[in-house]
Formats: C-alpha cells, sequence, structure tokens
C-alpha cells in the first residue's frame, strides 16, 4: 500500500506544521501556540472536565493574548441525565458528544482536551470536526501526571 493512501492531504498538512513548529526549547502549550499559528489557525476550542475550569481559564488568557478566538465547553454542557442513557444511574452525565458538537457550531478551528475522562475523551474525538489534541490527560490518583505511573514501572 502507497503511504499516500493511508494520509489524506489534510493529514500530511497537519504533521508538516507539527513538524515545522517543533521548538525542543517549547513547552505543550507553547507548541500548540507555534502550531496554531503556522497553521494559520485564528480559533481553538477547549473541552475540559469541570473539575479543570481553573486551568481552562489560564489557558484560555493565555491564548486569548496570543491572539486566538478562543471557546470554552465544559464536559456537563446539556446537563443529561445519567437515567436517559443508563436505566438505574443517577446524576448527570458528561456530555462529550454535546462538547464536539458546541465547538463544531461555534467553528473551532482545533480542539484542545483539557482532562475529559477515560471514554468520554474517546467519544470527544471521535466526534470533533476539528483537529484535536490534549494538553492534560485525567489521572485522578496522580493528579494528572500520568507519566509518573510509566517511571514507576521500570
Amino acid at each position: 500500500m502507497d503511504i499516500k493512501d493511508i494520509y489524506t492531504t489534510s493529514d500530511i498538512t497537519i504533521m508538516k506544521d507539527a513538524e515545522d513548529s517543533l521548538n525542543r526549547k517549547n513547552d505543550r502549550i507553547q507548541e500548540i501556540i507555534e502550531y496554531a499559528k503556522i497553521s494559520k489557525i485564528k480559533s481553538i476550542g477547549i473541552a475540559h472536565c469541570t473539575s479543570l475550569s481553573k486551568q481552562a481559564n489560564i489557558l484560555s488568557q493565555i491564548l486569548n493574548k496570543e491572539g486566538f478566538t478562543v471557546e470554552q465547553v465544559n464536559c456537563k454542557i446539556g446537563k443529561i441525565p445519567f437515567s436517559d442513557l443508563i436505566p438505574n444511574y443517577e446524576g448527570i452525565s458528561c456530555n462529550p458528544a454535546g462538547q464536539a458538537k458546541y465547538l463544531e457550531d461555534k467553528k473551532t478551528e482545533l480542539n484542545i482536551v483539557l482532562g475529559l475522562c477515560l471514554g468520554h475523551d474517546m467519544i470527544f474525538n471521535s466526534k470533533s470536526k476539528a483537529p484535536v489534541t490534549t494538553l492534560i490527560v485525567k489521572d485522578r490518583k496522580l493528579k494528572h501526571s500520568t507519566i509518573n505511573l510509566l517511571n514507576n514501572y521500570e
């Protein structure tokens, strides 16, 4: 199979822009900013867990200062009762598909995941029309520092 049969033109552009924005002296937020600038992205979405609202606000401020339009959406958008999805469950469900739809309606060109739960991140990624990158994965035990878990397996 030819490599060009695997990757779309859009995929190749993303890969090239990511490579062009690479600077080993930059942290992940700086990498995202450089990537977005090289890609001529103007609007960035942040899909976050409600428990990381403070961090989402800080990230929004950073991106705004860099000239981007930022749209935030927390995981409880739409306030779906669990019982509507799973019988005998109580409470309000997260709504990763709703987060993706909200950011699609806002016409974001790049979406950042900030601490969505396992599974919810998968649904968000599959439903997002814009490319998605993850800044923080949810890891309650390790306070979102999953690399420490892997370092302990050496």
